[in-house]
């Protein structure tokens, strides 16, 4: 079933959510659930028409510099004076969109890892940062998780970043994509995993989307949260 993301309401949402906790059970690596989460959005939020919504859709994940594959930690280490195996980094689990090259995250020429080792380059993208701030989440929680004070697993913290107007939004540098691409609204949800790396699905949406239904995408970030813990001792990529 597909649901209007211009519309998007209980219906969606408990569809949504139940659909996306149960993705995963045959996974070889965290990519397949996400992979799979991602192009489910995809194809089912629409449009009036019937047409995918989103321009572009994305699952970002932190992990520990030290625990990506060698490929990754050469592209992250470009934003670091002295790479820590410690340090965080957002990392591009998947990808689907109008491009070709959106549906290869090997193909991401500037998202695919970004290292996040302080306050201070999490400042230097502001998207980045007003998604962590919008998920209710403090930036030193996510440069640098306390390993001691695990999340709950049973109440696990997730919330939305919503962006109503794309167009002239400084929490969308790229300016040039939404005019391209013809972006009204942006929205991400996600919040932290039990071990405290974060993860937000991100969606670039070519309809408007009300800050009601935006909100209820808060619910649905409990449908990937799950998939994500259950694939979490799994390799990164295929």
């Amino acid at each position: 079933m597909t649901y209007r993301l211009d519309e998007f309401g209980f219906d969606g949402m408990l569809g949504c959510t139940t659909a996306l906790r149960n993705m995963g059970s045959d996974a070889a690596a965290m990519q397949d659930v996400a992979d799979e989460m991602v192009n489910y959005l995809r194809a089912q939020l629409v449009d009036a028409a019937g047409r995918p919504a989103c321009v572009l859709v994305r699952l970002y994940k932190t992990h520990a510099f030290g625990e990506l594959p060698r490929e990754l930690q050469e592209f992250a280490a470009s934003g670091l004076d002295e790479p820590d195996s410690r340090t965080r980094v957002l990392t591009l689990l998947s990808s689907a969109g109008d491009e070709l090259e959106w549906n290869d995250v090997a193909a991401s020429k500037g998202h695919r890892a970004i290292a996040l080792p302080d306050a201070e380059a999490v400042g230097r993208y502001p998207m980045i940062a007003q998604l962590i701030a919008q998920l209710g989440l403090e930036v030193a929680q996510v440069v640098a998780p306390d390993m001691g004070m695990l999340v709950d697993a049973d109440r696990p913290e997730y919330n939305v970043f919503y962006v109503e107007d794309a167009v002239g939004s400084p929490s969308i540098p790229a300016q040039d994509f939404v005019e391209a691409y013809g972006v009204r609204s942006a929205l991400g949800f996600g919040g932290l995993l039990p071990r405290g790396d974060m993860y937000a699905v991100v969606l670039f949406s070519r309809v408007h989307v009300p800050r009601a239904s935006a909100q209820l995408f808060r619910s649905v970030a409990l449908g990937v949260n799950l998939p994500l813990i259950a694939t979490g001792s799994l390799p990164l990529f295929r």
